[in-house]
């Protein structure tokens, strides 16, 4: 599993992968941060095959051509905006990276990659949502054979520096194969 999963920094919108998953609000129409970034190197096509998708619910996921992007897939995901922790977000962030993966299955995808859904704008707090994102992605890899390589990406050092210790944590604490 561990050769499977990887956390890197770097811009996701350069990864030849098959997929990569925008953290999107629930239009699907563009935003900032990684969504804006996507929407802008995808080119104006993403935009007008977002609009026949007619949104999506926080937690699920959706996917469209790559377009323009080096990836030829995008699995658009809504993450949960952070109320305080009690809201159910923990379980729609987890929902999320799930919802992703499995549309990467259905699509074929033997790669993917996944930025740090709701950290930015939507507020969750780096540490929280890592620990999420990997318990997440560990339950889907042992269950799971594709796909075959998940990288999770961060922007910056310091949530680089979030997501490697909760992969090194959760992967520590997960029983032996």
């Amino acid at each position: 599993m561990t050769a499977r999963v990887a956390v890197i920094q770097g811009d996701i919108t350069q990864l030849r992968v098959d997929a990569i998953v925008n953290a999107a609000n629930e239009t699907l129409l563009g935003g900032g941060g990684v969504d804006g970034a996507i929407h802008d190197a995808a080119g104006p096509e993403l935009f007008i095959e977002c609009a026949t998708l007619h949104g999506c619910e926080t937690g699920n996921a959706k996917v469209t051509r790559g377009h323009r992007l080096a990836a030829p897939w995008v699995i658009h995901t809504v993450g949960p905006i952070w109320r305080g922790g009690t809201h159910g977000e923990p379980e729609l962030l987890a929902k999320c990276y799930r919802r992703s993966l499995e549309e990467a299955v259905r699509i074929g995808a033997k790669s993917i990659a996944f930025p740090a859904i709701s950290t930015g704008a939507y507020g969750h707090p780096i540490h929280l949502a890592a620990e999420t994102a990997a318990n997440a992605v560990l339950a889907f890899v042992s269950e799971h054979t594709q796909p075959e390589q998940v990288l999770l990406v961060c922007f910056d050092r310091e949530a680089q520096r979030s997501y490697a210790a909760a992969w090194a944590s959760v992967l520590s604490a997960a029983p032996p194969n």
